[in-house]
């Protein structure tokens, strides 16, 4: 339960209290981009079954992947890209501690 309300305030809340450092002047639209970033979840739709407890996104998942976490590390570079790549990032570590969480929790 413990690990539920955590991943879940990592993905909505965190988000926000980054967009209200990040950008405060304009951290409404930063915390819309960063939530639009979850678009990458869809990869979850492609697995078999779509929700399991005790798999970790990262390196499962083709948007999870640690070629594609390369690649929005790349997005960072860009300033136009900045804002997306933040949230993706702090998408794919909100997955990550989910996943250390998983493991200490007795997943396999």
């Amino acid at each position: 339960m413990a690990q539920t309300i955590l991943h879940y305030f990592l993905h909505f809340a965190f988000p926000a209290i980054v967009a209200w450092f990040y950008t405060p002047e304009r951290w409404k639209r930063t915390y819309l981009l960063f939530l639009c970033t979850m678009v990458i979840d869809l990869d979850h739709l492609i697995a078999i079954p779509v929700f399991d407890p005790c798999r970790c996104s990262i390196g499962f998942h083709p948007l999870h992947s640690w070629p594609m976490i390369g690649v929005y590390l790349l997005l960072l570079v860009p300033k136009k890209t900045r804002i997306i790549a933040v949230g993706l990032l702090l998408h794919m570590i909100t997955d990550g501690i989910d996943c250390l969480l998983s493991a200490y929790n007795g997943c396999a």
